[in-house]
């Protein structure tokens, strides 16, 4: 059975690029990191390295290794955490994945909502757009975006609630021609310069690309990005015009107008997905009623 600290191990000496170096890096001695080593390479029957000169060289074996390892060690890192929250009495979680425009406009109101229920409660929150990303726990809420009029997709051990509909908007320079009409055509934009706030193509960047090619044309970019609020900061900047959630924009920055999308309406649908679990039954439900408070205040579309 493999070592995950030998995983750790070889991960480190690939990143310091010597066995040496990351034994200062990990406070060992260089022999104890070659015994880790030698001990991997026999529970693999794997060749790691190899002698080079008067040293020695990671095999391609050992770098795949060390990359199909990183999820492992990733979640073997959280199921530590919680044996140790466990052991000392502080197991008391909530864990929610969510994007950025929720957790600055929802999680507040949610966090006070849970906590009031069960004081001694910790709220994790973690993004899960534009990239998928992961927290120390399985999340018991994960919010979504979804094509507004695409499949519902439904999680094994969840149960699907729909928050709201939203329509997206043009966000545009206050001084750009476009700014003093009370709707954009999104062909309007066909010739513009575009602010992309989501360069790793999660769902809201897909549903604006399906829109764009449904007005017949692809963006032409000048900036490409991963937050939505630096974006902001670039289109204020004159570098060009974006579209986003309504969410995403309750307060613009000085210098930009926010203007309804039509020809076509952009929108989006935002569901949670509720952990079917009865340990935190209660937890859930008063998660996903503080939500639906939330997203009732939102502008539908």
């Amino acid at each position: 059975m493999l070592n995950p600290r030998r995983l750790e191990i070889l991960r480190a000496v690939l990143a310091a690029g010597s066995i040496n170096r990351a034994a200062r890096n990990l406070s060992y001695s260089p022999a104890t990191i070659s015994q880790h080593m030698t001990a991997l390479a026999r529970e693999t029957g794997l060749v790691l390295f190899e002698k080079q000169g008067r040293g020695i060289v990671a095999t391609d074996a050992a770098r795949d290794l060390a990359d199909q390892a990183q999820a492992l060690l990733a979640d073997f890192d959280r199921l530590e955490r919680a044996v140790a929250d466990l052991r000392d009495g502080q197991g008391q979680h909530l864990a929610v994945a969510c994007f950025a425009s929720a957790a600055e406009q929802w999680m507040p109101a949610v966090v006070l909502a849970v906590r009031r229920l069960q004081p001694n409660l910790t709220v994790e929150i973690s993004l899960n757009e534009p990239v998928d990303g992961r927290g120390r726990r399985r999340p018991d809420l994960d919010i979504r975006t979804e094509p507004a009029g695409g499949t519902e997709v439904r999680l094994d051990g969840y149960r699907r609630h729909e928050l709201v509909v939203e329509d997206l908007v043009a966000v545009l320079p206050a001084t750009h021609p476009l700014a003093d009409g009370v709707e954009v055509g999104l062909g309007d934009l066909r010739d513009e310069p575009w602010v992309d706030h989501d360069i790793y193509d999660s769902p809201i960047g897909r549903i604006v690309l399906g829109a764009c090619s449904a007005a017949g044309f692809t963006p032409r970019y000048a900036a490409r990005l991963d937050d939505h609020r630096a974006a902001l900061r670039l289109v204020a900047a004159g570098a060009g015009v974006t579209v986003l959630p309504r969410l995403a924009v309750p307060e613009l920055v000085e210098g930009l107008v926010a203007r309804p999308l039509v020809r076509p309406t952009v929108s989006r649908r935002i569901v949670v997905h509720a952990a079917e679990d009865r340990r935190r039954a209660a937890l859930v439900a008063c998660a996903v009623e503080q939500l639906r408070a939330c997203a009732a205040q939102a502008p539908a579309a």
